[in-house]
């Protein structure tokens, strides 16, 4: 079957990013449609009652990233997207009965802090203004299309040029600004401060979603890219969204609509079809076909390139640097409809309090993140995962019923590949959660009677739901070889593809992981460009 409507853009894949493409294209007039091949748009941005009445942020769960000057121009908070900063923002139980919170609240950390170490807390305001001088040099490149170096082209000249006169004014923050780009988390670390507890709280910003340690080379970064974002323009405040990060994209989706944009989902792309050297639409898995001046996929480039479209339209080398992206993940995410909080031995209270609000460090030390990581990378799943768990209900009674709460654990190292003899995925995914569900028991006694239902999502699953290859949460690994002018490949940074009037607008592209709609915004602009 043949669709009779022609369009100016046909995005694959109702992500927040090709969400955020097609809201601007629509703005600008063109005839969009946007092509999902769930029954739901969001990508890993969504929420799923999961059980009645539980509302869970299946995948993405706190929100901090998202460009402020999107929010704005989609006017998405007359669409329903509300924001519900968190204070404190981290809570660290710890063996020996001991607790860390930090925080927005300067002072309240400050006084937490000093408990371990009173020069860590004269320097973390110290650290934290290092890291704002250094994000008011990078920040700006997240919504600009990266210059290519190996270009003679004068507009690539020119932004090298204007790149280079504003890291002269970092000043001493400039050899700072390059180790960030490059090496491990733990040196920088170690440097600003003392107490192990205190780094390792902050470390784990370092691993997320990272098939590494923070004491492995590119980590920083990491780090980095979880410190730069805002809560309703407070820098470095995480929040949830209210009624899950589901609502988030259906905000943006809802602006696009109001645009005149389209939007189906139960649409899976089987291929992207190609004429004379150009895009030319999309044929769905059930034979329809529609066509297109455009087509702009979010997904990955492993799925757009290799899996949508015939090798031969493509350029060799193309195909083949495609092949050696690095797609490697650790990350497992659990949901759980819980029947109370959990009720910490080291800070009691079976009613929300601020232990709850914000999200719960379960790694007392390098040493454990250490050991976790040393089971996956031989194929075995973590005797001890690190577990970052948030509880949204505690702040928004909206995701769970009255009394009861929803809880996310974003826990490391479930590997993508397990070795042969460590058994089925199925039977690992069990022993995985109900390990984790041991752990936190231990720091609160009432957990394992308190969970009601959980779901395990493991990187198969990541990838097998998400259209997320081997798993990983940013398209592809977040290391320097893989950031800016050589995201997703050098040469290719500029949202745009050896086939003309096909783009890239996903995580894959600059400036990479994390739910902050920039790479749609940078694409949609250039798509813009080019008519």
């Amino acid at each position: 079957m043949n669709s009779n409507s022609k369009y100016d853009a046909i995005i694959i894949g109702a992500g927040h990013n090709g969400l955020v493409t097609a809201a601007y294209l629509a703005r600008a007039g063109k005839k969009v449609l946007v092509l999902e091949r769930r029954e739901l748009i969001g990508g890993c941005v969504v929420t799923e009652e999961l059980w009645p009445e539980f509302k869970v942020s299946t995948a993405s769960y706190v929100n901090s990233l998202f460009r402020p000057e999107i929010i704005r121009d989609l006017d998405l908070k007359r669409h329903g997207f509300v924001m519900l900063p968190r204070s404190p923002s981290s809570f660290t139980p710890l063996p020996d009965g001991r607790y860390l919170l930090m925080g927005p609240d300067k002072e309240m950390t400050r006084r937490q802090v000093s408990k371990f170490s009173q020069k860590d807390a004269e320097n973390l305001p110290k650290f934290e203004a290092m890291l704002e001088r250094v994000a008011a040099f990078l920040e700006p490149m997240l919504t600009q299309t990266p210059p290519n170096p190996l270009s003679n082209c004068p507009g690539d000249l020119l932004r090298l040029g204007r790149l280079a006169w504003n890291f002269r004014k970092l000043g001493r923050d400039a050899q700072t600004a390059i180790e960030i780009l490059t090496s491990a988390a733990d040196p920088i670390l170690d440097r600003w401060f003392e107490s192990e507890e205190v780094k390792t709280t902050i470390s784990t910003d370092a691993i997320i979603g990272a098939f590494a340690t923070s004491s492995m080379p590119g980590t920083a970064y990491v780090l980095f890219h979880h410190v730069m974002g805002e809560c309703d323009g407070v820098r470095g405040v995480w929040g949830y969204v209210k009624g899950g990060m589901g609502a988030l994209s259906n905000a943006i989706a809802a602006a696009a609509k109001e645009r005149g944009a389209e939007i189906k989902v139960n649409a899976s792309v089987s291929r992207i079809l190609v004429k004379d050297g150009r895009a030319s639409g999309v044929a769905l898995k059930d034979g329809s076909e529609y066509q297109a001046d455009r087509v702009v996929s979010c997904i990955d480039a492993n799925v757009t390139f290799l899996q949508l479209m015939d090798h031969n339209d493509l350029p060799p080398e193309f195909v083949d640097s495609v092949k050696n992206i690095d797609y490697t993940s650790g990350s497992c995410k659990i949901n759980l409809a819980l029947s109370e909080v959990p009720n910490f031995k080291c800070l009691p209270g079976n009613k929300p309090g601020p232990q709850h609000r914000g999200t719960i460090h379960i790694s007392p030390n390098p040493t454990y993140i250490e050991k976790a990581f040393d089971c996956a990378k031989y194929g075995y799943i973590s005797e001890n995962p690190v577990i970052e768990a948030t509880i949204p209900s505690s702040i928004d009674d909206t995701v769970a019923p009255q009394g009861k709460h929803v809880m996310s654990m974003f826990t490391q190292y479930f590997p993508y590949k397990l070795a042969p003899e460590a058994g089925t995925l199925e039977e690992n995914k069990k022993r995985y959660a109900e390990r984790c569900i041991d752990i936190m028991t231990e720091y609160a006694p009432n957990f394992r009677k308190s969970v009601l239902n959980y779901q395990v999502l493991a990187p198969a699953d990541l990838e097998s739901v998400f259209g997320l290859t081997g798993g990983n949460i940013m398209q592809g690994v977040m290391s320097l070889s893989s950031l800016w002018f050589m995201r997703p490949l050098p040469g290719y940074a500029d949202y745009r593809t050896p086939i003309k009037g096909l783009y890239l607008c996903g995580a894959a592209t600059h400036p990479g992981g994390g739910v902050m709609g920039a790479c749609g915004y940078n694409a949609a602009r250039e798509i813009l460009k080019d008519r």
